[in-house]
């Protein structure tokens, strides 16, 4: 048990990366997707829909966050949801 929280913890931080790296994969690998969304609306200044994909990105990384904090409390029972420190 005492293992599986610093592997939930690098499980979210590379669910991040992965979707911080879609940009660069899907543009190099000519690859359709949200990353390739980002830089085809940069080339044609269409912020509304850069705005809108960053976005999506980010609530995605949020919920990756939120969904780990809350696996700590099932994993180890002594780590508390919204302790405050």
């Amino acid at each position: 048990e005492n293992a599986l929280v610093p592997f939930v913890t690098a499980s979210g931080l590379q669910i991040a990366g992965l979707l911080g790296g879609l940009v660069v994969t899907e543009t190099v690998f000519q690859l359709p997707g949200l990353g390739r969304l980002v830089v085809d609306s940069i080339e044609q200044r269409d912020f509304t829909t850069v705005q809108g994909a960053v976005l999506v990105i980010t609530m995605i990384v949020v919920l990756v966050n939120v969904l780990v904090d809350t696996l700590y409390a099932f994993i180890d029972p002594r780590i508390s949801v919204g302790s405050g420190g």
